[in-house]
C-alpha cells in the first residue's frame, strides 16, 4: 500500500525537491508534469482562492487559470526567491484579487445597466404612446378635412402638413392673403366642429394660429 502524496508546505526536505522537479520537467515542455503539480497543490490553491472569492465556480477558474499561466510561463518561478508553495499560491491569491476586483467591476456595470434601462422604460413608454396618439389625431384631422370645400382643405393642408405661413399660402395658390386667411379661418370653425374639440384641432388651430402670425 502506497503512501498518499503529502501537501508541501515550506518546500524543504523531499517536497521542496519533488517540487523543484516537477517545475523542472514543466520548463522542458512535459506536460504531464502539469497534472503532476495541479494534483500536488489544487487542495490548497483552491481553498486559498475559495477563501478569497467566496464562490466555487470562480475559485475553480481562478485555479485554471493559474495552472495555465505556469505552463505558459513557467520561467516566472524563481527557485532562489522560495519554495514552489509559497510561489505558486502567491499567484493564486495575486489572481483571486484580481478576480474579485473584476466581478465587482462587472457588477457595478451591470447594476448601471439595470438603473438605466430602469430610468429610460417610462419615457420610452411616453414616447410610444405620444406617437400612437399622434398618429391617432392625424388621422381623425386628415378624415375631418375631407368635409371641406376644395379651397379651404387645400389652405389648410398647406399650413398643417406642409408648414406654409398665410402668405405662402397665397403664393403658392395665386389667391389673396386676404381670402386664404378666410378660407383658413372658415375651414377651422368646420374642423372644430367635426373633432369636437380634440386635440387634433386644438393642434391645427395652433399651426394656424402661428401661421397668422408669421403672415
Amino acid at each position: 500500500m502506497t503512501s498518499p502524496v503529502r501537501r508541501p508546505d515550506d518546500g524543504s526536505g523531499d517536497d521542496g525537491s519533488a517540487d523543484a522537479e516537477v517545475m523542472h520537467r514543466i520548463r522542458a515542455g512535459d506536460r504531464s508534469a502539469v497534472d503532476d503539480l495541479y494534483a500536488r497543490f489544487h487542495r490548497p490553491a483552491f481553498a486559498l482562492a475559495r477563501r478569497i472569492l467566496a464562490d466555487d465556480a470562480l475559485a475553480e477558474d481562478v485555479i485554471q487559470e493559474v495552472f495555465l499561466s505556469v505552463w505558459r510561463h513557467p520561467a516566472a518561478f524563481d527557485p532562489g526567491r522560495g519554495s514552489v508553495a509559497s510561489w505558486l499560491l502567491a499567484v493564486v491569491h495575486h489572481k483571486a484579487v484580481d478576480a474579485v476586483r473584476r466581478e465587482e467591476s462587472r457588477r457595478r456595470r451591470q447594476a448601471q445597466a439595470e438603473d438605466e434601462m430602469a430610468l429610460d422604460a417610462p419615457m420610452a413608454t411616453r414616447h410610444v404612446e405620444e406617437e400612437a396618439w399622434s398618429r391617432v389625431v392625424a388621422d381623425q384631422v386628415r378624415t375631418a378635412l375631407g368635409v371641406l370645400s376644395d379651397a379651404q382643405r387645400e389652405a389648410l393642408t398647406l399650413a398643417y402638413y406642409g408648414g406654409y405661413t398665410q402668405r405662402e399660402v397665397a403664393a403658392l395658390t395665386g389667391t389673396p392673403l386676404g381670402t386664404v386667411k378666410t378660407r383658413m379661418l372658415a375651414g377651422m370653425r368646420r374642423l372644430k366642429q367635426e373633432l369636437g374639440g380634440s386635440q387634433g384641432g386644438g393642434a391645427l388651430g395652433d399651426a394656424v394660429t402661428a401661421e397668422d402670425s408669421r403672415a
